[in-house]
């Protein structure tokens, strides 16, 4: 049985990255896990950065994970966007 990881979303900021402190292996894009860290389970340890300061101290792992995360809600948001432009006209 497979179980969905939940997210508290974070308000746009100009630092929309939000990585782990506890262990410093988990990074999400403008959202955090609930109720704690997938890794380390870490709760409440999240700090945000921007991209450019995860690719001056973080891991090449942290980096692919921190752009394929953007990536990921780039290709998400204008799907939801036109979902939303239908519902409207309904």
């Amino acid at each position: 049985m497979t179980s969905t990881q939940s997210f508290w979303p974070v308000s746009h900021r100009d630092d929309d990255f939000w990585v782990c402190m506890s262990c410093l292996g988990e990074v999400y894009y403008r959202k955090v896990p609930m109720p704690e860290c997938p890794s380390c389970h870490g709760v409440s340890t999240y700090e945000g950065f921007t991209l450019e300061a995860i690719r001056d101290w973080g891991t090449e792992d942290l980096i692919a994970k921190a752009v394929a995360a953007q990536q990921a809600a780039a290709v998400a948001q204008p799907a939801v966007e036109s979902t939303a432009s239908v519902e409207a006209t309904d």
